[in-house]
């Protein structure tokens, strides 16, 4: 099998995936890079050396022969790639293909009604919906977008970004993190307003005021980092708190590793939400933001991790107030939270399913996993998603409305 992998630019959360696949398939595999990456990923330390990864082509130096890997390929997986002139011709081409998409909507879903944007999203998507082609939800509001407008009706499936996995063996797991003194929370991501990291001081603020013994680890940089570090002088934290600035992927996961609780505090306008994987990968108990991307897919509520919903700040320090209050009878989300990655939302998993995916795709049939990648996605509406919810919502399509030569068929 020949396989392509089209997207805007290779970084550490889509090299293990491409790994995984370039192990199975070989020179069967290539990776299509769109364009450079821009400056302020790099300075994040998110950049690699394309020259020095044998599967990677770049489009802007060699467009004949990407182009060319692209239309003769048994299998396309285009990302986003910024230039659609180069996907429209193999959607046409009848030829099996996937798109993976985050949301279409994430401001919310009236831009629907738009009359210039349903054009352009018929263009991109809906023609499609009858032909080869499904589409992968990297996160778990994206199905809803695409149901909004009718489109891959009976094709949308589970997807996701799959960070580097680390495991441990069961001794090094239980000694990794401090058994005694506070405990170790960490706060990681773009200092911006999206991801609220001023949550992260007014909880520390009641932390203190409760007497509870902490530490806070917040890694990243952006425009609020002053305002913040400001924030933590004027309430007399700065003890308390460790600033790390822009930090390499490797050393903010030898962070977490020793760190007990990780808080991601962003909003709805987060697709994904990578830094969740690699929390669960360290051993945190995971307190997310029920309107991430990733939180329906990869937090059971309670059992691998505590989700809040509405974005609302006295919901998500209840949560922490709470671990505080009964550690001991909490910390084992962490392990939870630790082998959903290593069992199931890896890299090494998700290269092994999507293979067998497109192995029924090009056979005429649409065999979706279990659970985890590339299990139907549900339709799950923005905002609606409650904490212990199981995700499971049947999708609600009716009598053969929709349906087409490549309706799914239970597998044999």
């Amino acid at each position: 099998m020949t396989f392509v992998f089209v997207s805007n630019y290779i970084n550490h959360h889509q090299l293990p995936f491409c790994e995984a696949l370039y192990k199975r398939l070989g020179k069967g595999f290539v990776f299509i890079q769109t364009m450079p990456m821009e400056a302020e990923r790099v300075e994040m330390g998110w950049s690699v050396d394309v020259d020095e990864i044998p599967y990677v082509m770049c489009l802007y130096r060699d467009e004949y022969e990407c182009l060319k890997r692209i239309m003769e390929s048994d299998v396309v997986l285009f990302g986003w790639t910024g230039r659609e002139d180069i996907v429209t011709p193999r959607l046409r081409s009848g030829k099996t293909t996937l798109r993976v998409s985050e949301r279409l909507y994430r401001e919310g879903q009236w831009k629907a009604v738009s009359p210039r944007g349903l054009v352009a999203k018929y263009r991109e998507h809906i023609r499609y919906r009858g032909e080869n082609i499904c589409m992968l939800c990297a996160g778990a509001y994206a199905a809803s977008d695409f149901h909004l407008i009718d489109a891959y009706p009976g094709k949308l499936f589970k997807w996701g970004y799959f960070t580097k996995l680390r495991t441990y063996d069961d001794e090094t797991f239980a000694a990794m993190k401090p058994q005694e003194g506070p405990l170790q929370i960490v706060w990681a991501g773009r200092f911006i307003p999206l991801k609220h990291p001023e949550y992260a001081v007014r909880l520390c603020k009641t932390l203190r005021e409760k007497g509870y013994a902490y530490r806070m680890h917040m890694l990243g940089g952006g425009e609020l980092e002053s305002v913040v570090k400001e924030e933590v002088e004027r309430e007399g934290l700065a003890d308390d708190f460790v600033f790390y600035g822009y930090t390499k992927p490797e050393q903010v996961r030898d962070v977490m590793e020793k760190c007990h609780i990780h808080l991601f505090t962003s909003n709805h306008l987060e697709g994904w939400g990578a830094v969740i994987n690699e929390g669960m990968n360290s051993g945190c108990v995971e307190v997310v933001d029920a309107r991430v991307g990733a939180a329906p897919y990869l937090i059971r509520h309670g059992e691998n991790g505590l989700l809040y919903s509405g974005g609302r700040f006295e919901k998500m320090e209840a949560l922490v107030l709470d671990l505080f209050e009964n550690w001991e009878e909490r910390r084992g989300m962490g392990r939870a939270a630790y082998e959903t990655i290593r069992d199931i939302w890896n890299a090494e998993h998700a290269a092994s399913a999507l293979l067998r995916f497109v192995d029924g795709m090009r056979q005429g049939r649409l065999c979706p996993e279990e659970e985890g990648p590339l299990s139907e996605a549900p339709i799950i509406k923005p905002g609606k998603y409650l904490p212990g919810d199981d995700g499971r919502v049947k999708t609600p399509w009716q009598g053969n409305k929709g349906r087409s030569r490549w309706e799914r068929k239970k597998s044999v």
